[in-house]
């Protein structure tokens, strides 16, 4: 038995490295800079949605570095103020007279939360709303969120890259915080396992089913948007990026890819932090399916905790195979952590990281089941039957 698992722990690992779209190398990135093709003679209008709930704490970072965007064509700020209780929208409103652009900025209450919707979707889709009824309607939508902050050219980058390669969705994966103990160590296997699910050269590929987004930063064409039945089509996502991408991707390519651009200032000091953000949504990740949850620890274990149990208590071929997936797993892993800038040590505790996130995805599976899932400020989002 022994042998069996270490070979098919090698085998997988043989599998990753080798045909699941190079997504460990960490490739697709923003840093190449686009050029506005001649055709085009004007800069599109784009109007930032910015949803959030008490963070009184980063919006006004979030909107100062929007207002501060070179971005040569028009563009405005809707933030949508989802019933906070420390002063949000006052937050926000303050930082846009600060910035001396109140004009371009405003600032919206949400509507009760109907059945149905996710709290950010629901102030998502009213910002979306009052953006289609202006005067001009914006060409794009730049979706973030409200723990933000962005470079002065990310917007000019982004509609470069939209127009030159006519995506109906280009997003950047934030760079997440990254400082204390606790986010070195589990950060950047967040991004690994990310991209190992969704590899972003797939993504990026027509020809691929794989979809996904960020949603910290999503520049999202309107009218594609809303040929694909808008924000309500996903209404009930937890997991909203990826549920939009999965939605635009039939009406126009997509791309995905790495940045340093876009920052979360957002910290998650202690792994009790991560396990929150991980809590949340891991079961929705695997469709609320139990069969799903068996497979992905059978998996998590042979892949991942079985290696460093070879190596250290096994003999002959089982420890010299577990001994090369553990290799493979931590040499897999140094794109990432570079990226990031932490230890390449980490990689040899990629073992104990990814047991700690099959512990998170187990506990979200009991909070779901017993209707506490997808925790959130106070919120508690369900499953939506039938969705």
């Amino acid at each position: 038995m022994a042998l069996i698992i270490a070979s098919l722990s090698c085998v997988v690992w043989v599998y990753l490295l080798a045909a699941r779209g190079a997504f460990w190398r960490a490739a697709q990135r923003d840093e190449a800079r686009a050029a506005m093709p001649a055709e085009v003679r004007s800069w599109p209008r784009v109007v930032a949605v910015v949803p959030a709930r008490d963070e009184a704490e980063n919006i006004g970072e979030s909107i100062a570095s929007l207002l501060q965007q070179d971005y040569r064509g028009d563009f405005a700020v809707i933030v949508v103020d989802d019933h906070s209780s420390d002063g949000t929208a006052a937050v926000a409103g303050r930082a846009a007279i600060a910035a001396g652009a109140s004009g371009r900025v405003t600032v919206l209450s949400a509507p009760p939360l109907p059945e149905g919707w996710t709290g950010k979707l629901w102030a998502q889709h009213h910002g979306i709303d009052h953006a289609q009824t202006l005067p001009e309607p914006p060409d794009y939508l730049l979706l973030t969120d409200a723990d933000i902050r962005h470079a002065a050219d990310t917007l000019t980058e982004l509609v470069l890259r939209a127009v030159r390669d006519r995506t109906v969705l280009t997003s950047l994966m934030a760079s997440l915080h990254c400082e204390k103990f606790a986010e070195r160590a589990m950060i950047p296997a967040f991004i690994f396992f990310f991209q190992m699910l969704y590899p972003f050269a797939w993504v990026n590929r027509a020809n691929r089913p794989t979809a996904a987004a960020a949603g910290g930063c999503m520049l999202v064409h309107r009218q594609s948007l809303q040929a694909a039945g808008g924000i309500e089509a996903i209404r009930g996502e937890l997991i909203d990026d990826c549920a939009l991408a999965r939605l635009l991707k039939s009406h126009g390519p997509i791309w995905l890819g790495l940045t340093r651009r876009v920052r979360s200032v957002r910290a998650c000091a202690t792994v009790g932090e991560v396990r929150g953000m991980i809590v949340r949504s891991a079961y929705a990740q695997l469709h609320f399916s139990p069969g799903w949850l068996a497979f992905t620890t059978a998996a998590m274990l042979v892949v991942y905790v079985a290696p460093p149990l070879m190596t250290l208590f096994a003999s002959g071929m089982p420890q010299f195979l577990g001994t090369m997936a553990w290799v493979f797993m931590t040499l897999a892993l140094q794109p990432t952590l570079r990226f990031y800038r932490v230890s390449p040590l980490w990689g040899v505790a990629l073992p104990a990281i990814a047991a700690s996130y099959l512990v998170f995805t187990l506990e979200s599976a009991y909070w779901h089941t017993r209707g506490r899932g997808g925790e959130w400020k106070g919120r508690v989002h369900c499953r939506v039957p039938g969705r």
